[in-house]
């Protein structure tokens, strides 16, 4: 009986080192845009939960300082912030422009999506304010590990786009990037088995 439960139990190993293999196979095939361009009509935040008290978290903090980068070298005159109270009572897009304003962006410059609550929204919701005013490409602007997933949904419209990572925080935890990697590859194979069905 023990040599049945050996041969079954490496069966069940080697499914889920096959599973995941393939989950990071996926993960890492997303599309990362479909323009060589350097320049853009608008630079896109997608949003990140800001703290209980209204504060910028280090993870949407780095996303909005490259924003800022981006938008000071030129790169877009436009940046559309995009994130609702998805996570508390804190709409992202505010708090994201918030930051900018007070980096030097001009509030002229900025726009707002306040009612996305994930990062397919955030692509949605985003394109439609593209569409309403006549511009027709973007730089997307999101942690290391996230481009993946929002390429997947960015890909689903007629816009000119390419994903551009912010930095990771610096006072991020030892061992935070691999589990951020993780849920972002499960997350991503996740969704896509949605969208496949």
């Amino acid at each position: 009986m023990g040599t049945v439960w050996r041969v079954v139990w490496r069966g069940v190993v080697a499914v889920v080192a096959l599973l995941i293999a393939g989950a990071v196979a996926l993960y890492l095939s997303m599309p990362r845009g479909n323009t060589e361009a350097t320049h853009f009509d608008t630079l896109i935040v997608l949003g990140y939960p800001a703290t209980q008290s209204g504060a910028p978290t280090p993870e949407m903090r780095e996303r909005v300082l490259e924003a800022v980068r981006e938008y000071k070298a030129g790169v877009a005159p436009h940046i559309i912030m995009t994130g609702g109270a998805a996570h508390n009572r804190f709409a992202e897009a505010d708090v994201m422009a918030k930051l900018a304003a007070a980096n030097g962006v001009p509030e002229a410059a900025i726009v707002r999506e306040r009612a996305a609550a994930d990062t397919l929204q955030n692509a949605a919701f985003s394109v439609k304010i593209m569409q309403a005013r006549g511009w027709h490409s973007a730089e997307v602007i999101s942690t290391p590990s996230h481009l993946p997933r929002a390429g997947m949904d960015f890909s689903r419209y007629p816009i000119a786009w390419r994903t551009h990572a912010s930095r990771w925080p610096d006072e991020a935890p030892f061992g935070w990037k691999p589990l951020v990697y993780a849920y972002e590859v499960e997350n991503t194979a996740r969704h896509w088995l949605t969208d496949a069905k």
